[in-house]
């Protein structure tokens, strides 16, 4: 009687984290990026995996994973969604009061997720945390160590929305985030760079909280999603419809970007003087665009600038996977 009720509460818990995983064809990096999640120090989250109708052998990691750890719940996609609906399926998936989205590429230090959910516990203010990152190759190996320049976490909604638009810093893209905040936004888009507009909006919510230490190691690699060289290619990632040249010419990508901060600030519990000095830092911004080189990123290619202001170190990784997660 007593088993039978401890398996009951257990199918009846609800974890307090819930982390997204969408992949297409990731066999090369995922069983790392696996063995990184489910071998953290934070035990209480839930692995949500969406496969997005990959033709390589990522079904088959996904259920070998799924066989070991119970945390794990995976779903496969009968068509590819496109990017932005499979980032977006798994927050619907998604039952804890944080959320995270991870990448099958990438990976994590052993106390990631402990130390972002002690400090959104903390700090009931802040809307999203995440921690130092650095760069890796596609063998492991630290290529740069990136410098958090933004004011994220100022208490003052301009501020931050003001360095998110001008400054260069880590990916909180992939923080933990309050999952009730991340619901308010429109998620993830599918127009030129969606992404930075959804960070932006959450910004607009509350202050952002880094934690001091390097625990996110972000792999760049010739296949990175990132690296695709036009406007339309990064969109089409986002949703295959939008490689249709007529009907989504690069003036639409750019005009949708746009608007994306618009309607984050349209949207956002900001004071009129605040709303308005947001509005200004997006016509400076937009102004400051037009400017030869201002669209060389990091997910283009390594910005030299940032790299001399980032330690270099070839070191490999320590290897903080779980025994029991490996192949």
């Amino acid at each position: 009687m007593v088993e039978n009720s401890m398996v009951e509460e257990a199918m009846d818990h609800v974890p307090r984290l819930s982390v997204g995983l969408p992949v297409y064809n990731g066999e090369t990096y995922l069983p790392e990026a696996l063995d990184a999640l489910l071998g953290q120090s934070y035990p209480d989250f839930e692995l949500i995996i969406s496969d997005n109708a990959s033709t390589d052998s990522t079904e088959e990691i996904c259920r070998r994973y799924l066989a070991l750890d119970g945390r794990i719940r995976y779903f496969r996609q009968p068509v590819n969604l496109g990017a932005a609906a499979n980032h977006n399926f798994v927050v619907k998936q998604a039952r804890g009061e944080y959320f995270k989205w991870a990448s099958h590429d990438d990976l994590y230090g052993r106390d990631l997720l402990l130390r972002c959910v002690e400090a959104l516990d903390a700090h009931p203010e802040v809307v999203l945390s995440h921690a130092w990152q650095a760069f890796i190759d596609a063998e492991g190996n630290i290529i740069y160590r990136v410098d958090y320049r933004l004011a994220t976490d100022s208490p003052r909604a301009p501020d931050r929305f003001r360095d998110m638009l001008f400054l260069q810093g880590g990916d909180d893209f992939y923080g933990v985030m309050r999952a009730d905040v991340l619901r308010r936004t429109p998620l993830h888009g599918t127009y030129h760079h969606a992404e930075r507009t959804l960070v932006a909006e959450m910004g607009l919510y509350g202050p952002f909280y880094q934690v001091p230490e390097v625990l996110y190691f972000r792999r760049d690699h010739p296949d990175r999603g990132e690296r695709a060289s036009t406007k339309r290619q990064r969109a089409a990632n986002f949703d295959p419809k939008r490689a249709d040249r007529l009907r989504n010419p690069v003036a639409r990508l750019l005009v949708e970007y746009i608007w994306g901060y618009v309607s984050a600030i349209q949207r956002a519990p900001l004071t009129p003087s605040d709303r308005l000095r947001c509005y200004e830092h997006l016509v400076r911004w937009v102004a400051s665009r037009a400017l030869p080189g201002s669209s060389r990123r990091i997910g283009q290619s390594p910005d030299p600038a940032l790299q001399g202001r980032g330690r270099t170190d070839r070191r490999r990784i320590p290897i903080l996977m779980r025994s029991d997660h490996r192949r």
